[in-house]
C-alpha cells in the first residue's frame, strides 16, 4: 500500500458547489475541488498528485509541511495554535501507518479554504475497485 497526497486551495463558494465534487457531474474530471468523498481523488487525473509515500511517516511528513506552509493565514486562533497542528499531524501519521485516508481542511482569511489529503492506493480501504492514478 501506498499514499498520494493531494492539495486543494480555492473560494469557500466553489468548495459548497456540490456537482463538480460528484464523479457523475460532468466537471468532476477537470474540477480540482476537494472530492465529497475523500477515495474519489483516485478517480482524478494523476496530475492532480502531489505525491505518493510508501513510507507513513514521510507522507505525515509531507502532510505536515504543506499544512504549517498556511496556518498563518488560518481563520481561527483555534486552528492556529501549533500544538493543535501539531496533534492533528501525529494524527495522520498513525491513520497513514494504519492504510486510512487523511483530511485535513481549514478555513483561510479571505474565505478561502485549504484541504490537504493523504489518499490510501493499491487498494483503497474503502474503495478497493479504483485503480491507482499512476499505474
Amino acid at each position: 500500500m501506498h499514499h498520494h497526497g493531494y492539495v486543494w486551495l480555492g473560494s469557500g463558494h466553489e468548495l459548497g458547489k456540490d456537482g463538480p465534487r460528484r464523479p457523475e457531474h460532468p466537471e468532476f474530471a477537470t474540477s480540482k475541488v476537494v472530492p465529497l468523498e475523500l477515495a474519489h481523488w483516485l478517480l482524478k487525473p494523476r496530475s492532480y498528485v502531489h505525491g505518493t509515500w510508501d513510507d507513513p511517516q514521510a507522507a505525515a511528513a509531507w502532510f505536515g509541511q504543506r499544512s504549517r506552509e498556511h496556518a498563518a493565514q488560518f481563520a481561527t486562533a483555534y486552528d492556529r495554535d501549533p500544538e493543535r497542528l501539531a496533534a492533528k499531524i501525529e494524527s495522520a501519521a498513525r491513520a497513514v501507518a494504519g492504510g486510512e485516508d487523511v483530511a485535513g481542511g481549514w478555513y483561510l482569511t479571505g474565505q478561502r479554504f485549504l484541504s490537504v489529503c493523504l489518499i490510501g492506493c493499491s487498494p483503497n480501504r474503502l474503495r478497493p475497485e479504483y485503480a491507482c492514478p499512476q499505474r
